[in-house]
Order: structure tokens, then sequence, then C-alpha cells
């Protein structure tokens, strides 16, 4: 795929998974707005958008952040976004 698209599709990506966070759970702090910017693979950001949607709280998102770019499954509680506390 051509380096355009795919600067593209990462800005797109990133500029959704932003919106979404703050949607959720409010002003994204600057340290964890750092770190999403710094993601450059199309297939993180996508995960974390997943992430972002199903998560119940801000920890959750954080967590799985911090967790890098390996496999994922979203299962569990912890990924219920009807979770309630």
């Amino acid at each position: 795929m051509d380096e355009h698209v795919v600067n593209s599709m990462l800005m797109v990506d990133l500029a959704d998974l932003i919106a979404l966070l703050e949607m959720k759970f409010g002003p994204i702090p600057s340290e964890v707005m750092e770190k999403i910017e710094a993601i450059r693979k199309p297939e993180v950001l996508q995960r974390l958008i997943l992430v972002a949607a199903n998560a119940p709280k801000a920890s959750v998102f954080l967590a799985e952040l911090a967790a890098g770019d390996g496999a994922f499954r979203l299962v569990g509680q912890e990924f219920n976004p009807l979770r309630q506390e």
C-alpha cells in the first residue's frame, strides 16, 4: 500500500481514537496523548479503538495501551462496556 495512503489511514484512526476516548473518559492527559500519537502501526490503533469502545473505565484502556502491540483478546468483564462497578 502507498505510504501516503497508510499515513492518511493512521491520521484517521488516531483522530477516531482520540475522539472516542474524550467522549467516554474526558480530557486525555498529555503523557497518554504522547503515547497514542507515537503509534505508527494501523493494527495497533485499530485494536485500541476496539479497547476504548469496550472498556468501561479509563484504567482498562491505559493497561492495554501499556501492553504494547502484541496479540490480544478482548474478553472478560474488564471489556464489558455495560459493567456496573
